[in-house]
């Protein structure tokens, strides 16, 4: 019987180059589709393609995307030794920080169903393939689309826009569909997410732990969503002014961790350094100390650097001047100091490393193959997850 364990704290200071290309600002990560086209998941040369479930009851229940339309997952069923473990992968893919951003978002994938691929690949931790996801290819791996732009968190709606923030009904919409199809007898559970979805496991963590019995293994995985509150080349807070916006635009105040609310500001509770320590389930933290999109978008963008001093290094690390780099490894220790209290819990875990990347558990290339980034001979998704009892 497989189980979930972690192994407590592990940081690695070497740095490994990993191809990482520009992202715009309100879009963290790749879909899993143009990640294939890209090559990112060349390793999986026939990946498994999961077709797009609608959640036909979230609109009674107001759980809509930005423009309305019905949100979706893709579910492939576990069966064997995995038949009662359920995986859910929260997507990522940025936030709308105002109307603007919003209206244009509703008319992509990222806020309308309409738009989104009608089947998607499942590679690295979503992987049905043994060799190339030996913990978890059997088990019920889900993936929840990302259509509301506040990651799964606002609860409000914009009329004279036309725009629905519903992530948190999507969510509870998503959890309730999930759970009528099995999920409630789940022996162990694992919540996961990548980028602006990794910041929602943060987020969730804890509600998800309370949707089930107190005798099933609940855990929680953020994958490059340690947002920090940062400053940037300029001396402003680009990061801090996005939040502020997606926190007051969609209601997500309202949907908060309370623990955080009464007695910091909303907008500093959307940032996971404020929230990691007081989280009760056990969490794993998957970050690069260098992650490739806060420097590209939060730290060095365009915006803060109205003379391109910062161009090429923000794009790769290898034009970066000696002072750049001294900048980029006082991000890494701010880093690195956001997880301190966090880390004296031995419920919770950490895999930090030093790559110039964002995103490493759905790639392949990162999640496990012979070249993965390893410490101390622990492969990423050997040393993060899961081992045999």
């Amino acid at each position: 019987m497989m189980k979930l364990s972690w192994v407590w704290i592990v940081i690695a200071i070497a740095f490994l180059q990993l191809v990482t290309g520009f992202l715009d600002f309100n879009e963290t990560e790749l879909s899993l589709i143009e990640a294939y086209d890209y090559g990112v998941s060349k390793l999986n040369y026939n990946p498994l393609m999961v077709g797009l479930t609608f959640i036909t009851s979230a609109g009674a229940k107001g759980a809509v995307c930005l423009d309305g339309t019905l949100p979706g997952y893709h579910w492939h069923r576990g069966y064997g030794s995995g038949a009662n473990s359920w995986l859910i992968q929260l997507e990522g893919g940025g936030w709308c920080n105002n109307v603007r951003t919003c209206v244009y978002r509703k008319k992509t994938r990222r806020g309308s169903s309409t738009y989104m691929e009608k089947q998607i690949p499942f590679t690295g931790i979503l992987s049905d393939k043994a060799e190339q996801n030996p913990d978890f290819f059997n088990w019920n791996r889900v993936k929840l689309r990302y259509c509301d732009g506040a990651s799964f968190t606002g609860d409000t709606e914009n009329k004279a826009a036309k725009l629905q923030f519903r992530g948190q009904r999507i969510w509870l919409a998503a959890m309730e569909d999930l759970m009528s199809k099995g999920m409630r007898n789940a022996k162990q559970a694992l919540l996961s997410g990548c980028s602006a979805g990794g910041l929602a496991s943060i987020l969730h963590c804890d509600e998800f732990r309370n949707m089930f019995p107190r005798t099933s293994k609940v855990k929680c995985l953020s994958d490059a969503g340690l947002f920090l509150d940062a400053v940037d080349v300029s001396g402003g807070r680009t990061l801090r002014s996005l939040y502020n916006g997606v926190v007051g635009l969609q209601g997500v105040q309202h949907n908060l961790p309370r623990i955080c609310t009464i007695h910091s500001d909303p907008t500093s509770c959307f940032f996971p350094q404020n929230l990691i320590s007081n989280i009760r389930t056990p969490l794993f933290i998957l970050n690069a100390a260098y992650d490739s999109w806060q420097i590209q978008s939060s730290i060095a963008p365009p915006s803060a650097d109205p003379h391109g001093y910062w161009h090429e290094c923000r794009l790769n690390h290898a034009k970066c001047s000696a002072s750049q780099m001294r900048f980029l490894q006082g991000f890494r220790i701010e880093m690195l100091n956001a997880i301190k209290g966090f880390s004296q819990s031995r419920e919770n875990g950490l895999f930090i490393n030093s790559c110039f990347a964002h995103c490493q558990t759905e790639r392949q290339d990162t999640w496990f193959a012979a070249n993965s980034p390893e410490i101390r001979n622990k492969l990423l998704e050997i040393g993060i997850l899961t081992e045999q009892e």
